[in-house]
């Protein structure tokens, strides 16, 4: 009966190894920023004695973590809401119009989801290089957008899709224009759609290292994956800063994780169904 109710026990212990393998690196990390580097080297695995805090002060009374967090929320927010408002542009035609070579560009659309960005990173940086957008945010968030569109129409195009033509009919009837009911009607019914495309692309925007890697070369432009590294070579002899600075780093895109995670599944979930 105790299993019945409470399932297989042994399902349960591979679910806490697979737990504890994935959370065992962060607090490690976690935890090192309070140890000194002394009791790093004489033991690795060993919780600090004493708990050292002078770490996590030193980093965050520098100006240069707060400064690489705030390029990277600006670099995210500016990415978030140029995914969101194109994307929902792309889809309502996509979703609720028809017209020639509709299905070819919603499969080109697609295609885009198994385009990494390693392939074009050449010519991506030459590109940026022309307009002239080198070691600046903008020469980042472009192109964040534009690969962030393809995952955004995806979602977004069957929770248009499921909105039943027999409001927009009344709409118009009530002579709504079609730019009326997308405003009025479209992005209301869409919000879980809207806010699942936008964590998205606000949490890839805020890991991304490639492309800031190629595109920003002034220490004071970077975002905060380029200041983990930068950090990481300028204190690498300070094993335990390096830990403190990377731990800090982490918290952000966890904590927004951990909040919006539902938000994202239902989202997804949403355009699963519909």
């Amino acid at each position: 009966m105790a299993q019945s109710r409470w399932g297989n026990p042994i399902v349960y212990a591979a679910a806490l190894m697979l737990i504890g393998v994935m959370l065992g690196p962060v607090l490690y990390i976690i935890i090192g920023g309070f140890r000194t580097n002394s009791q790093i080297t004489t033991d690795p695995a060993g919780f600090p004695d004493p708990w050292v805090l002078s770490n996590y002060t030193d980093v965050l009374t520098g100006d240069t973590f707060w400064r690489q967090v705030g390029n990277s929320a600006i670099a995210a927010l500016a990415t978030t809401v140029g995914v969101v408002v194109l994307g929902v542009m792309a889809s309502y035609v996509l979703a609720r119009y028809r017209f020639r070579g509709r299905g070819a560009m919603y499969a080109l659309f697609a295609a885009g989801l198994m385009f990494p960005a390693t392939v074009a990173i050449t010519p991506l940086y030459i590109l940026v290089k022309n307009l002239g957008l080198v070691n600046t945010l903008p020469g980042v968030v472009l192109p964040q957008i534009a690969f962030g569109l393809p995952t955004t129409i995806i979602i977004l195009v069957p929770f248009l899709q499921a909105i039943p033509k027999e409001i927009e009919e009344a709409a118009a009837i009530d002579r709504c224009s079609r730019l009326g009911f997308l405003w009025r009607m479209v992005l209301p019914l869409s919000v879980p759609g809207l806010i699942t495309t936008g964590i998205l692309a606000f949490i890839g925007s805020w890991n991304s290292y490639l492309l800031p890697l190629f595109i920003l070369n002034d220490q004071d432009g970077f975002t905060l994956p380029l200041g983990v590294q930068a950090f990481s070579s300028q204190y690498s002899v300070d094993t335990a800063k390096v830990l403190a600075f990377t731990s800090l780093s982490m918290i952000p895109a966890l904590v927004f994780f951990s909040l919006f995670e539902r938000r994202i599944v239902g989202g997804l979930t949403g355009a699963v169904k519909g």
